[in-house]
């Protein structure tokens, strides 16, 4: 079982460059970061975690960027959207910065993609919230289709363009892995459509228990005439509890992604040590 970390990186937290060769350092699979362009004053969505909305999340960099520099300062890590929000994004655009960025970290990203909640934020873009779901499905499709052809079209409802070439491809064939991030069973059912795994968040998941909801995923997967294999779970926010990391190793988790507070060294490194522990006793 893999172990990745995710910050939401600002202003004033420790850098990604700093951050992704501390992980690789202490021998850690992944670094991820989340998205979002801005934080509108209103509030039509509540937010998912209940109380005030974090600091974070007003501050937060652009996750393209912070993963360059994250990738450029190391040779192994993988570098990962933790989620990327396609229906705020041209899919154009992002098809380019995927690639760029696949090439610049030597094939070394992971791109974790989500629908997002916040409406007023989604509106500001110009996305109808009850459409978010299918706009990101075509936007994805759409981007695989640039990603794998020379020569590329789409036509859908909302996407819509006439053969066109984009280079450079991805140096990951066909195209960095599509992690599709989100609550069971909907974003489950999303990652078996059109996904090369699924990101469940481990509080969302215990609500129901962890195992049970996993075997749910797998049996959908089945039903789908999917192999389970083709899509590897990777649970983010999951806590430094040794226990619950084995069963998550024992039900054949892929990866696990903790959370680590937007601050700098003298509170970060800590908390890496702590996890690089727990790694080393689930290695042994």
């Amino acid at each position: 079982m893999k172990i990745g970390a995710v910050m939401f990186f600002t202003a004033y937290s420790m850098s990604p460059a700093a951050l992704g060769r501390a992980l690789e350092e202490r021998g850690f699979e992944s670094l991820w970061v989340p998205e979002h362009s801005h934080i509108p004053l209103s509030r039509k969505s509540p937010y998912p975690a209940g109380g005030p909305l974090i600091r974070p999340y007003y501050d937060l960099m652009d996750p393209f960027l912070a993963l360059t520099a994250a990738a450029g300062a190391t040779s192994r890590l993988k570098v990962g959207t933790g989620v990327c929000l396609m229906n705020q994004r041209d899919p154009i655009i992002t098809a380019k910065m995927v690639s760029t960025l696949d090439h610049l970290s030597a094939g070394r990203f992971l791109f974790g993609v989500g629908n997002g909640w916040n409406q007023d934020e989604m509106e500001n873009h110009g996305t109808v919230f009850a459409m978010r779901h299918k706009l990101a499905r075509e936007r994805i499709e759409a981007m695989k289709a640039i990603w794998t052809r020379d020569e590329a079209e789409y036509h859908g409802e909302f996407v819509n363009f006439d053969p066109m070439n984009q280079w450079p491809k991805p140096v990951q064939k066909p195209h960095p892995p599509i992690i599709v991030g989100g609550a069971f069973p909907f974003a489950a059912r999303r990652a078996i459509r059109y996904g090369d795994g699924w990101i469940p968040r481990a509080d969302r998941l215990e609500r129901d228990g962890i195992g049970p909801l996993i075997e749910k995923f797998r049996a959908m997967t089945r039903e789908a005439g999917r192999d389970p294999a083709e899509l590897p779970i990777t649970i983010f926010r999951l806590p430094d509890d040794i226990a619950k990391l084995r069963y998550c190793q024992e039900i054949g988790v892929d990866r696990i992604v903790f959370s680590l507070p937007a601050e700098r060294e003298d509170k970060v490194l800590p908390i890496l040590d702590r996890w690089a522990t727990l790694q080393r006793q689930l290695l042994g």
